[in-house]
């Protein structure tokens, strides 16, 4: 009964009209599917669109460098997405030919697919019978049959498994499967739920209770630490601002980002043992702050002038001189990108 009152539902009231909806192909469906990983549905919708316009086949992607695609990533965030999104395309492309694999342990050996990621694309491409536990998945199980503790935990996330590989019903799986996303999306949400047009309130038992606030049960409180960074904006006389990209392992994994000054060093040392030259130091701007999952960010801008040779500071394809305004082409980090927006007003 609880899936077919989800599919009775969903039927009138779910989402159907989605751009990645209406389709069997697995190539749209995993590159949406990648995308809603901590990303909502609405912040989805038009990356997903700009993304498939630039590459619509997982040949196009696989073709495409790692500068394209950070570039039309760019304020999606979690960008480890986009990079192993790359590497299984290029893998599906030299290993299968372009076809997308259609067994779930294959599925899952792809970069950047777990579990749930993988269940949900065989599902929707394939209609297979796989059970799937995003976030939307775990609140709408975890506040109908009153699972208490973090998701996030093991033993919570197996009885949560358990109960979605048991609601999981063997017809109109694709339907089910978009049917439970919807209601967590939109109905059983994380704030102010709408216990008052939900098809499962009758049998939910956080709702009987009246402890709908308790279910999921929170991630522990750990203070996020704070770590400091300056980063040198470098200025040329025609205005250009030097980037350089970024490592592909670790924070910001291949974007291109403003060189960053030790902090047991002065800007002015820096920029000469950076460059090989004295610069003009200016005024720092105010610090701006940026989270993430797990510590706080702040940057501390210091903007220098740089009168020497352009070509003397570039090394190989890491360094580049940037035009503030220009279309970067690029992947730039939000900061980074609002940073380069004020410089573009000066």
């Amino acid at each position: 009964m609880f899936a077919q009152t989800l599919l009775k539902w969903h039927c009138h009231h779910g989402r159907h009209d989605l751009p990645w909806q209406g389709t069997c192909d697995p190539y749209p469906i995993w590159v949406s599917e990648i995308m809603l990983q901590q990303t909502q549905v609405t912040t989805v919708i038009p990356y997903y669109r700009q993304f498939m316009q630039r590459f619509p086949t997982v040949t196009a992607l696989a073709a495409a460098t790692q500068d394209e695609l950070l570039d039309c990533w760019t304020g999606l965030g979690y960008y480890a997405r986009a990079r192993n999104l790359h590497r299984a395309a290029r893998r599906v492309v030299d290993e299968r030919a372009g076809c997308f694999p259609e067994q779930f342990d294959e599925v899952l050996d792809l970069p950047g697919i777990g579990r749930s990621t993988a269940g949900a694309i065989l599902a929707f491409a394939f209609g297979q019978r796989h059970a799937i536990l995003d976030g939307n998945v775990k609140r709408v199980l975890a506040r109908c049959f009153a699972v208490a503790g973090y998701p996030g935990d093991t033993a919570v996330a197996r009885e949560l498994w358990a109960l979605s590989e048991r609601c999981t019903p063997r017809q109109d799986v694709p339907s089910y499967t978009q049917a439970i996303m919807d209601l967590g999306s939109t109905v059983c949400t994380r704030r102010n739920p709408q216990c008052g047009c939900c098809p499962l309130a009758s049998r939910c038992q956080a709702h009987a209770r009246q402890e709908i606030g308790r279910y999921p049960g929170s991630r522990p409180k750990r203070k996020r630490p704070l770590r400091h960074v300056t980063m040198i904006l470098v200025r040329n006389t025609d205005g250009c601002v030097l980037l350089e990209q970024r490592p592909a392992e670790g924070i910001w994994g291949g974007l291109w980002s403003f060189p960053e000054c030790p902090a047991e060093e002065t800007a002015a040392a820096f920029c000469r043992r950076y460059l090989g030259t004295a610069v003009t130091v200016d005024q720092p701007w105010p610090a701006l702050r940026h989270g993430f999952t797990h510590f706080e960010l702040s940057i501390q801008p210091q903007p220098v002038r740089y009168a020497g040779q352009d070509d003397k500071v570039l090394h190989g394809a890491e360094r580049i001189w940037y035009k503030p305004g220009s279309a970067p082409a690029r992947g730039l980090a939000a900061p980074v990108r609002k940073l380069l927006n004020n410089l573009e007003t000066i």
